[in-house]
């Protein structure tokens, strides 16, 4: 049996996300196609892979409206819902992710967490290039925990993840770790970034005018090593093509925000970033300076935060994704 998608009047895109994909002609397309890929609730499958996560990204927005992109990471099964039977479960269950984990240190998902707030999640496995989104409201916050009501789940296509293998160690999120806060990029910080194949983003629309449509978002984005090019303070991204939904570009089209966080997955540092965004259309020459790319993001740094040793998962070399064969570097 079909599993049933968006059943509202109102359009599951806010005006951001519509205006991009008008622009590059793709509206009526994507009405159609996210009507039936988006819902609001976890079908069956979503919930068994949440179910199975070692770690879960995070999206929220601290109290000046700064977009932070983190990390949670627990046993399989420190993801769930209300009732293992679906035999079972309400409704309310269906729209219900119950997630039993603390931030890591100095996270900032640990000072942006309350009731009431707005919260993307990115449920990826790099292994298997699998990925699930959400996003929604927290419903409840306890001393290991908290809850969130369900807005919009959807699926990404597995295109530009690079496959790690990975092991989860016995860790205490409590545990202190080297901190070091930044407002401009060091030594450290610019090798971190200048040799990342991942990247993970935070950006939200929530506006009144988004409304059914508003919310936080956090998604992958793979390349090749080296395919973020660092100048000074200012990070320049190429933007490949995907699966036009544009949720991320439709954000910061209405809010120019965003949080990134870069993995170390060597030594298992955390580089968290937020500041200003904006994306390089069709027409500008640099474009062409990185094959395979449609458009550029660029990101410019405001704040950040480097955590030493914080990440407990030790990871296996990265199997390059097939979809990156066809694009360039910055040094080409």
């Amino acid at each position: 049996m079909a599993i049933p998608g968006w059943q509202k009047e109102e359009s599951p895109f806010h005006p951001g996300e519509q205006a991009i994909q008008a622009r590059l002609g793709e509206r009526e397309r994507m009405e159609t196609l996210g009507r039936r890929m988006i819902r609001e609730f976890l079908p069956e499958q979503h919930q068994q892979f949440y179910a199975q996560l070692s770690y879960f990204l995070v999206g929220t927005v601290d109290a000046e409206g700064n977009p932070w992109a983190s990390v949670l990471v627990g046993e399989p099964g420190f993801i769930s819902t209300p009732s293992s039977d679906a035999q079972q479960q309400s409704s309310a269950d269906h729209r219900t992710l119950q997630i039993a984990a603390r931030p890591l240190w100095s996270d900032p998902l640990a000072d942006n967490l309350a009731v009431g707030i707005d919260i993307g999640f990115l449920g990826i496995e790099l292994h298997t290039r699998r990925r699930n989104r959400a996003n929604g409201v927290v419903s409840a916050v306890t001393s290991t925990g908290f809850d969130v009501q369900v807005s919009q789940t959807f699926g990404n296509c597995p295109k530009y993840i690079q496959a790690r293998q990975f092991d989860l160690k016995t860790f205490d999120p409590t545990a202190a770790k080297p901190v070091h806060s930044l407002t401009t990029f060091g030594e450290l910080e610019r090798a971190m970034i200048a040799t990342a194949d991942t990247f993970f983003i935070a950006t939200a629309f929530l506006d009144e005018s988004a409304g059914i449509a508003r919310g936080v978002d956090v998604s992958h984005r793979g390349g090749k090593p080296g395919f973020v090019r660092v100048d000074g303070d200012t990070l320049t991204v190429p933007d490949f093509s995907g699966n036009c939904h544009f949720n991320t570009f439709g954000n910061i089209e209405v809010n120019p925000r965003a949080g990134l966080l870069f993995v170390d997955f060597e030594n298992g540092n955390l580089l968290y970033l937020t500041g200003r965004a904006e994306v390089i259309w069709d027409g500008d020459p640099e474009i062409a300076r990185y094959e395979g790319a449609e458009r550029l993001f660029r990101f410019y740094l405001e704040q950040g935060i480097r955590v030493e040793g914080s990440l407990p998962l030790t990871w296996s070399a990265p199997e390059g994704s097939p979809f990156l064969a066809n694009t360039g570097s910055w040094g080409e």
